[in-house]
């Protein structure tokens, strides 16, 4: 029997993470019960490239690539929110009505009241970026990152009386402090130079003038976080099959 490469393995543990869905279709065992179609839950792949599975009918049967024929089904994915400081700007208008001077910054205190309009203003402009993997689909690295996060897209929330900038992102299993950190990285490039530069040059309409909505701004607290690390608390976890 061919031993399998140390490469190998890992890149097989990558590609099917541990809670990945695992369906039966043939088994090369006559004397087991589980019968195909069963389902179970993906422990581990061992160094010989064993899949070991807790099968929903209770067998802890491993499976052998190139001997059994199983399907790997997407794990459950949960919804992990980066949060990023958002700013509103509004601009004068003189007697005829044309914006004049620089833009004003709207007060933190008054720009929570636009929530549900910068909201909606978002939900229309996802049709630029209307893919199955949200913002995803343009993070270009075949890394772990690429592979654990599912998709992700902007959106808006209120917190304590402050709006903030949110991606949510559906991920496969847990991030690494590594991954968590590429993950962020690139959610800062999108506020700043990607979705976000073309949104905030969009003007969002209210009974007060037109609004702009800034993801990313130059100020030195700006940053993005996790719920725990910027509100210090865990995140409620929302589980979505994949």
């Amino acid at each position: 029997m061919r031993i399998p490469s140390k490469d190998y393995i890992e890149h097989l543990r990558e590609k099917h993470p541990e809670g990945s869905r695992v369906q039966l279709v043939t088994l090369n065992d006559p004397y087991s019960k589980l019968k195909p179609g069963e389902c179970g839950v993906l422990r581990f792949i061992d160094s010989m490239g064993t899949y070991f599975v807790d099968w929903d009918s209770g067998s802890g049967l491993g499976l052998v690539p190139d001997e059994d024929n199983f399907s790997i089904l997407p794990p459950e994915t949960t919804t992990l929110k980066l949060y990023m400081p958002m700013t509103l700007e509004q601009y004068e208008r003189n007697q005829w009505g044309d914006y004049e001077g620089e833009p004003v910054e709207i007060p933190a205190s008054a720009a929570a009241q636009y929530e549900n309009l910068i909201h909606e203003a978002i939900l229309r402009d996802r049709v630029s970026v209307d893919t199955k993997r949200g913002l995803m689909e343009y993070y270009n690295k075949l890394d772990s990152v690429n592979f654990k996060v599912k998709s992700y897209v902007f959106d808006v929330e209120e917190r304590d009386g402050v709006l903030w900038g949110v991606a949510k992102c559906e991920v496969y299993g847990e991030l690494t402090d590594e991954e968590l950190s590429k993950l962020k990285a690139n959610v800062g490039g999108q506020a700043a130079d990607g979705y976000g530069e073309h949104f905030e040059q969009h003007e969002i309409k209210t009974e007060d003038g037109d609004i702009y909505a800034h993801l990313w701004n130059s100020g030195p607290d700006w940053s993005v976080g996790t719920e725990e690390e910027l509100f210090g608390q865990t995140q409620e976890v929302e589980m979505t099959l994949g």
